[in-house]
Formats: C-alpha cells, structure tokens, sequence
C-alpha cells in the first residue's frame, strides 16, 4: 500500500511516497520536489563481509537523461560512466550519513539514487539527500539519523533556501549544509567573498530548516518503518587490548612524535611488526586482529596528547601553520606554473590558456552546457611514497579538483576581459595532509604567473578537530595523521576580503555553533599567513602572457555577416585561417575571437574578416583590385565581393581613349567612392585621388569640370545589370 506524505520546503511542496516503488529493497521512497523526482533505495547484505576492518558503505548517484528528456550522445545511446556532477552530488550524500552508522559494522550496505525527472528550480541532489535519509530510517538497517540537508543562498543581504534557477544567478553563495536535529554534519559552499559570520549565519539558517525537516522524517520512519535488525560488531578482545598496550604502549610515543612522515610511517611499522611477532604465540591466527587494536591504541595516543598537553605529532602549537615556500616560473614552455610547498605536501600546477572553442562541453542534467574555467587534480601513488596502478581519477581526485576549481572560480575574469578558456591541473608530488588547499595555493601561482587578470589571489587552509567529551581542540593545518585520526576536516578558501569556498567532513555526530565559530575564525587566522607567502612570491598578475600562449583579439561584427566570413561550406574562414596561421571562434552573437602566437598574423586576419564585413561607405578610399575592363570603364573589387565601376572618364585627370591604356586586370588601384545609388551600386573615382595626390604636392591640375549629369559613354541598362553600350 502506498503512503503519501507531504512537507513544504522554501515554500514549495515535498511528496514522499513509500510502498509503491522497488518494494524489494531494504527501504526506498520516491521523492517529488517540485517537478524533480528522484528514487531512493538502500540496502544491506545479510552478513558481515569477512576478513575486512571498514565500514563498506557505496552511494551510488544514477543520472537518467530522459529525466530532462535527453537522448545519451553515446554511440550505445545510454547512460555510461557517472557525469563529474554525479559523482560529486554521491560523496554530499555519503559525506553526511557515513558516520551516523554504529561502530563495528562490518555488513554492505548500498544506496542508490536515481535521478528520474529534474526541474531545474528543484534541485535533485537536495532531493536525494531526504530521500536517502528517509530510505534508512524506514529500513532494517541500523542507522543513528535521520538527517537532512538543505541549499542556501544570499539574495540582496536575504538568507534564501533552496533558492530557485533565477534565484542562484543573483545569489552570493550556494552553501549545501546537512545535518542531524542536533548538530551539523556537512557543509559544501561557494561564496563571492562572504565574511565568517556571513557563512556561519548562513549554515545555522540552513540547519533550522533541517531540523523542521528530521522532524518530518522521523514522522514517515515511525508510522512505516521496519524494527531494525539485529547485528554483530565488531569488538576487539579484551585480552588482545591489555596484551598489546602492555608490549607498545610504553615505546609508541617515541615513534609517533617525529615531524617527518616516512620516518613516523616506517617507526609505526615496525613496531606493529614487533608487537605481531611477540603476540603471535600467545594469539594464533589473530594478527588483523592485534593490528586493529594497535591502531585504535595510536588514535588514542595522539588525540589524548592533542587534548591534554596541546602537543601534536609534530610538534607544533593547535594554531601553527608548517613551514611555506612558494615558486612560479618552474616550468618552462607552460603558459604559467606554481609550486607550492607547505610541509612535506607539495603542489605543482600548471596553467594552459585557450580558445573559447576549447569549453568542456557538459553532459550533465544541470542547465549549464559548457564550463570555461576548468581545474583537475592529480593524485599519483608517488606522493605518499606507494605503489598502484594508475587508473582514471577517482572520486576523491574528482572532489578534491572541484573544490579548488569552487575556491578560484569567483576570482577569475569574464570573457569580456579575458577571452580564454582556462585549465589548471594540479599534480600532487607530495601528500602529507590538504593537497586540496595546497592545489588552491599553486593554483593562484599559476594564474598570476600566466598573466590572468584575477580579482584577487586565493589561498586555503585545512582545520581539524580532536573533541573528547566536552573538550574539543581545533586544529590548523592538519597533516595526514590528524586527518586520519581526528574528528573534522574543514578546508576554507578566500582572498583577504572573505571566504569563496567551504568543505566539510566529519566523523562524530555533528558539529555545533561554537566549533564553527572557532573554526572559522582560526582559519582565516591562517588563510591571511599563507596569502601573504604567495604574495611575497608573485604581488600580482604578470603584465603580458607567455610567449607561448596565443594572443587572442576579439572583434564584433554584424551577426548577418557571419555567412561571409564562413563562406561557402566553410572556405573563406579556412582560408584566413591556414594563410593568416590563426584559430578562429565565431559566436552567434558576431563575437570574433583571433588566436595567434604571433601578433601579425592576427592583426592579419582581423584586417581580412573587417574587409569581408566592412559596409562601403561614399566618399571613403579604398585600395583594391582591378577585376574586370569594360568598354566604358573598369570594375575594381574594393573589398571582398564587393566591387564598384571606375567609369572611363574618372580613370585620370585627362582624357583616356581605351581602359587598357589606364589599368589592366591584376593592377592595384586606389579609388574613392563617389557614389552609392539606390540600386546599391557603387560609382568609383581614381581621377580624384589623382588630383588631392597634386594638390597635396602643390602642383597645378585643371578645374574640375561640371558634374551635372551622367558622364558620356555609360548609359546603365534598365534591367539593373551590368552596365554595357545601348544595343
């Protein structure tokens, strides 16, 4: 049987229906935003998986192109691998619900959601966020939520959720924000430069609304939902704990105090090794066993000595950022580069500028069909000194590429300054905690070594989190180990003047005012230390590009016009193209943007595309060509498929008895233009350059004879065609 619930969301209705869609899985609903609907499932196997010391969660983000009434461009015609977007809107959804499942759970569990139909004012990922949350409180699967999640915007000073298509065009900042009744759990932002109580106003906003909302899902999981079943965690030995805290438990801190990575990494391993060989007698076939208490015992180890003497692994104060040293110029055919180092993590990324031609092209159900500014990340097996086949980048290079591409995007010129399409990729050298932050670093190296014009240089920073009952430490800059071990990793982007990009991830239940508070404020502390490193290193933008990137000028002409800079099945624009050794793009709208290394061969081709669209105007010089003689006179192309008649009596300031003794066909002519008739047709005159020429050379020239009427010798048909001798 069907059940039918319904909330209003920002103003608009949200319909819930359990029981009548994929009755098989452990929980589904279909949920309806608007014209936006979008099928949840979630699923667990019935047993633990063996051998395994993880949770093995999987959101999976199914876009459907009929969902906007798309066929796939794909030669199959269906869907293929999951879009960037896709897989982007699966880590908001798993980044949320991941930590709210209980300790030791060892079992599978899937949750699928399929995108189906999408109204662009209703955003599907915030649809799948309830839906995903309703699909596991109603489902067997043990699950310590509800959560929700929620968009919000800042529309002329106003806090707006769930803002609609319209709404976002004008709106500041996009901040998704999720999050239990009690705390927040995840924030994802993009900002035009917002303060810190500007952000954090926004995020507790946008948890009022979630808590409206978890109260309406635990109303669906009481009426509908299944009891939860019954399962086996996984608890470590009690003997196994005492045995390996009584052999490491003296020696651990020796090895983990150590600021260098590798060093700390390899002492660890060796005394787990140790710990293993000594253990193994007394607990035979245990080993995954002792190696899951050991590492619970080093988290313990670090977070205690965090929250209790202040002392990190590697020695720093909670607020110290490590060592920076920043480079531009380090590659040398690129059109800019940065190397960024903070620590033992090191970031390389170049800069290419191209054509507008060289968009990405999005296939995607957004409404946006090109991107301009694109960043990718790297995340090579070198970096943290393993081994691995190299393979497509992964969700996580993908997420971490966004997020720089989020903080610099508010930062980077309108094409109606820069006409460039613009890629980074940044390469990780060196891993040893926020790779993302130090790509946002490099990143601004990049751009303002390759000359582009950016607002204002952008700089991140990665916070973390030790909290132990109410005592909770808030860390800056974290490196790998606070990362794996802590409770929060925060990343904040932005210029001097505010924040352009958050992300955040935790594994507690939840994050409350204060911590944000505190967060925030120490990460601008920090963001403001590492921008002025990158300004000791490059103050602003370099004043003129590479000597490798194209020089790309941008005219306007006539949209009517395009047809004859094209030509016929595409000659003429190939033409200009392969002679003037320039690209071309051409919009809709008459934009002409030149692409050329050197500075002639545009300003060639600019000249050959005004010629081509260039209206003749009476009374104007032009220099041209003599295609054709008449018997009353010759027909000079003045410019490209444009040409006007030199009527024999206009070819010099003398008589001329026969054209031939004048021009022939070839010469190069300059004439003026006399006059345009109402046919259109163009009267031209070489005789008058002639005289200003003598004129200007103070010579003597005959008076200009009276020009009332019709030279002898040219009588136009009547049929408007070229002109000839009365038959």
């Amino acid at each position: 049987m069907t059940q039918r619930y319904e909330y209003t969301l920002a103003g608009r209705p949200l319909v819930i229906e359990v029981g009548r869609l994929a009755q098989q899985a452990g929980g589904s609903c279909l949920v309806r935003y608007g014209d936006t609907a979008v099928l949840a499932t979630a699923t667990a196997s019935a047993a633990p998986r063996e051998g395994i010391d993880f949770f093995p969660l999987t959101v999976d983000y199914e876009e459907r192109t009929y969902a906007i009434g798309k066929i796939p461009g794909s030669v199959f015609r269906r869907e293929g691998r999951p879009t960037e977007k896709a897989i982007l809107s699966a880590r908001l959804i798993d980044r949320p619900i991941r930590p709210l499942f209980p300790k030791g759970f060892r079992n599978d569990v899937q949750v699928i959601l399929t995108v189906m139909s999408v109204d662009h004012d209703h955003a599907p990922e915030v649809a799948g966020m309830i839906g995903a949350s309703i699909a596991l409180s109603i489902s067997d699967i043990p699950f310590n939520g509800p959560i929700a999640g929620v968009i919000v915007g800042l529309v002329d000073g106003q806090y707006i959720i769930n803002p609609t298509s319209a709404e976002a065009e004008n709106s500041r900042l996009h901040l998704t924000v999720a999050g239990t009744r009690e705390a927040v759990m995840m924030v994802e932002a993009g900002a035009h430069e917002l303060s810190e109580d500007e952000i954090l106003e926004a995020i507790m906003v946008g948890h009022q609304e979630i808590q409206k909302l978890v109260d309406f899902i635990q109303t669906i999981a009481a009426e509908v939902g299944k009891a939860k079943r019954e399962i086996v965690l996984f608890e470590p030995d009690d003997q196994i704990v005492t045995a390996v805290e009584q052999y490491a438990g003296q020696r651990l801190a020796a090895v983990i105090n150590n600021p260098d990575k590798l060093e700390r990494e390899a002492g660890t391993e060796a005394l787990l090794s140790e710990t293993l060989k000594a253990l193994s007698g007394e607990f035979p076939d245990r080993a995954k066993e002792i190696g899951t208490v050991f590492q619970d015992m080093v988290k313990r180890h670090v977070r205690q000595a965090i929250v209790q003497r202040g002392e990190r692994p590697d020695g720093r104060r909670p607020e110290e950022i490590r060592p920076i040293s920043c480079e531009v110029g380090v590659l040398p055919r690129t059109h800019g580069s940065g190397l960024f180092n903070r620590g033992q993590t090191q970031v390389l990324t170049a800069c290419t500028l191209g054509m507008v031609s060289d968009v990405q092209r999005l296939f995607d159900l957004g409404e946006d069909e090109t991107k301009r500014y694109i960043h990718h990340y790297n995340f090579p097996p070198f970096s943290v000194g393993e081994t691995r086949p190299i393979r497509g980048p992964g969700r996580r290079e993908i997420g971490h590429g966004a997020l720089a591409e989020r903080a610099l995007e508010p930062m980077i010129p309108g094409d109606d300054i820069f006409p460039y399409t613009i890629r980074l990729v940044s390469e990780v050298l060196g891993s040893n905690g926020s790779t993302s932050m130090a790509s946002t670093c490099a990143s601004t190296l990049a751009l303002m070594d390759a000359g582009v014009p950016i607002k204002a240089p952008v700089a991140g920073v990665a916070m973390g989190l030790i909290k132990e009952g109410h005592e909770f430490v808030v860390l800056s800059d974290i490196q790998g180990i606070e990362d794996a071990l802590g409770d929060m990793d925060f990343k904040v982007t932005g210029t001097v003047e505010g924040i352009t990009a958050l992300q955040m991830d935790i594994k507690i239940a939840g994050v409350d005012r204060a911590i944000l508070k505190t967060a925030l404020e120490k990460a601008r502390e920090g963001r403001l230390f590492i921008l002025g490193k990158l300004l000791e290193t490059i103050a602003e933008p370099r004043p003129e590009l590479s000597p490798y990137a194209p020089r790309i000028i941008t005219i306007t002409i006539d949209p009517e016009k395009i047809r004859e800079v094209i030509g016929p099945g595409g000659k003429m624009i190939n033409q200009i193209i392969a002679e003037c050794n320039v690209e071309i793009d051409i919009e809709d709208d008459g934009r002409v943007f030149i692409a050329s290394i050197d500075g002639e061969g545009g300003r060639k081709a600019v000249e050959w595309i005004e010629r081509l669209t260039k209206e003749v105007e009476a009374g104007q010089v032009y220099t041209g060509r003599v295609t054709r003689l008449m018997s009353f006179g010759a027909f000079v192309e003045i410019l490209p498929g444009k040409e006007g008649l030199i009527h024999i009596s206009e070819l010099e300031i003398g008589r001329v008895e026969k054209v031939e003794d004048a021009v022939n066909v070839g010469d190069e002519v300059t004439v003026k233009v006399v006059e345009i008739d109402r046919m259109g047709r163009i009267n031209l005159s070489r005789r008058a350059i002639l005289i200003e020429e003598k004129r200007a050379n103070g010579e003597a020239v005959p008076e200009d004879r009276p020009r009332g009427g019709r030279p002898p010798g040219g009588p136009r048909r009547r049929d408007g065609g070229n002109r000839g001798p009365r038959r």
